[in-house]
């Protein structure tokens, strides 16, 4: 995980992203997209608390030549006001969380610790 800098106060993003190309579940097409916008990640967001400022989803619809396949299927997007706040609020609910996962896609994640500088 990189934190991408070392300022405590800067508001922190964790994108939980599912690359595409993994094996296929037999109930969906290797990702349900409608699972972490409506349940995943305000499970997520009510287990992290005041720690976990808002969230965003997004989907990916085509990588980066016309036509072609997105490198990910989606991206969970966690804000928070510092990785320390993160991983406090996180670590207790780490298991079911996790859990969830595998109710939406086999898809393991790919989780990156973000400083947002921008936006």
């Amino acid at each position: 995980m990189s934190t991408g800098g070392s300022n405590a106060s800067a508001p922190m993003r964790t994108p939980p992203c599912s690359p595409h190309g993994a094996k296929r579940n037999a109930g969906f097409p290797d990702f349900a997209p409608l699972h972490p916008g409506k349940k995943h990640m305000p499970m997520v967001q009510q287990k992290l608390g005041a720690a976990c400022k808002k969230i965003a989803v997004d989907y990916g619809i085509e990588g980066g030549a016309p036509g072609s396949k997105p490198g990910f299927a989606a991206a969970g997007h966690l804000y928070c006001d510092s990785v320390e706040a993160f991983r406090a609020a996180f670590g207790p609910h780490a298991k079911e969380i996790m859990a969830d996962i595998p109710n939406y896609t086999d898809i393991p994640p790919t989780i990156q610790i973000s400083e947002v500088k921008v936006g």
